[in-house]
């Protein structure tokens, strides 16, 4: 692909009409490199910049053969990058493989080899030991969050994979924090450093960081109080364990809280649905280990909550990545108990004095959105246009009351006034889509 023509595909398909410095920079200079680090603040817009010089390197004429391979450490961030690299890669093969998600739908999915493969380690070895990918033929290789895919609980299958893959391939690894080495088995030895972590754009200067005292070691109510005077707000409460985060979530879910939860303990379909209703507005408050505190990129969180302390500086940095993103504020909150003592890592702006806040009720407002569920997507020949007009033909609404809608391979969710769900949920019962029936009702999480 000629950079010229997935500018184009970044400005008519994602409507970004000026690249920022650093991904003007990566995009100019990279493509004239072997191996190249680029470390990067979260948010702002490492995958767009690697994609391009990716493309850039793409033969397109070169069908049936598997051309370059990006590894992320999570489900939710190899989505998320096989999302923008497939908007901007128009008439390339984009397939993504992860855990969770069908072996089978994959396996088929692979019978027409994909120029450009998306996928987490695990899920990638155990498809290249079945036979399903050879990635002799690769010559670009992308490691997202290379802290992350190349620390200890990836190491086995980190490097069986990098002894498969060609030497000769060129190697590009992101990360918003350093690591100490590069593992010898990845072959790199000499890669050019591109350092865009400093700068006056940078996200901690649009970040405000704040000290709340609990003066109860259990900061529970503490936490609600915090919560019900940000009304509104999109705010993600980060727990060190996912028994706490399943405490908290329960405690602020009896407290009417419009509240989600999100751990690796969960299936994929309840940490897809999880994420689908944060960004749709079905719920304003998302309850997470440090399992969140990569690759989710949720447009308009305003505010992070450590209900932990970080378990170092990296997790401190993932978790507020989360907000201030490209070029939005956000609010820090550092939640202390007695006796609690701060990390040299955390430099607090300021102390948040609760006493000082004035919720409009001693509970957060109703979500304004809720969301329906569809037991029918991608697979049943469902998309988002024929919710769209099933929703607005059958349902009562008018299309610009119809709120966020997400495919996925079987089911599909879509956001409506929580004031009228009831009664749009009645009428799409009665009526088929697309000539099916299909199971219709109100979305919740751990029901």
């Amino acid at each position: 692909m000629t950079q010229s023509d997935i500018l184009n595909n970044i400005k008519s398909r994602l409507g970004i009409v000026q690249l920022n410095p650093m991904q003007e920079a990566i995009a100019q200079d990279s493509s004239k490199v072997h191996d190249y680090v680029l470390y990067s603040p979260t948010g702002t817009g490492k995958t767009l910049a690697y994609a391009i010089s990716m493309l850039s390197n793409i033969d397109e004429a070169a069908t049936g053969r598997l051309q370059a391979l990006v590894i992320a450490p999570s489900r939710e961030l190899a989505l998320q990058i096989g999302q923008v690299v497939r908007e901007i890669a128009a008439g390339v093969k984009v397939t993504c493989l992860y855990g969770g998600h069908s072996a089978l739908d994959e396996k088929r999915s692979l019978s027409d080899v994909p120029a450009i493969l998306v996928a987490t380690p695990g899920r990638l070895l155990d498809h290249v030991q079945r036979g399903n990918v050879d990635l002799g033929s690769v010559r670009q290789v992308v490691i997202d969050e290379f802290d992350k895919c190349l620390e200890l609980g990836f190491e086995g299958e980190m490097k069986q994979l990098c002894h498969k893959i060609p030497r000769q391939a060129r190697h590009i690894l992101t990360s918003a924090t350093a690591l100490d080495a590069i593992p010898a088995y990845t072959g790199i030895t000499s890669p050019k450093i591109y350092n865009f972590v400093q700068g006056g754009n940078s996200p901690r200067n649009r970040m405000k960081i704040y000290r709340v005292i609990s003066q109860s070691k259990d900061k529970i109510e503490t936490l609600k109080q915090l919560l019900t005077a940000l009304p509104g707000e999109r705010t993600i409460v980060f727990a060190n364990y996912r028994e706490a985060v399943d405490r908290i979530y329960q405690h602020l879910k009896a407290s009417h809280l419009p509240v989600g939860l999100y751990h690796g303990a969960l299936d994929q379909i309840e940490r897809e649905k999880a994420l689908a209703m944060l960004a749709n507005g079905t719920f304003q408050i998302l309850v997470t280990t440090d399992l969140g505190a990569r690759g989710l990129d949720i447009e308009g969180v305003k505010n992070i909550v450590h209900y932990h302390l970080p378990i170092s500086a990296e997790a401190f940095t993932h978790r507020n990545g989360r907000t201030a993103r490209i070029d939005a504020s956000g609010n820090i909150y550092v939640l202390l108990g007695p006796d609690e003592v701060v990390p040299d890592y955390i430099h607090f702006d300021s102390t948040c004095n609760l006493k000082h806040f004035t919720p409009s009720s001693s509970e957060t407002a109703p979500a304004a959105m809720a969301t329906v569920y569809f037991k029918a997507g991608k697979k049943e020949k469902i998309s988002k246009g024929d919710i769209l007009g099933f929703i607005a033909n059958k349902g009562g609404l008018t299309a610009s009351e119809i709120g966020k809608i997400n495919v996925y391979d079987h089911y599909a969710l879509a956001a409506v006034p929580a004031t009228k769900a009831e009664a749009v949920i009645t009428k799409l019962k009665a009526n088929k889509i697309k000539g099916k029936k299909v199971l219709i009702s109100q979305a919740k999480q751990n029901q």
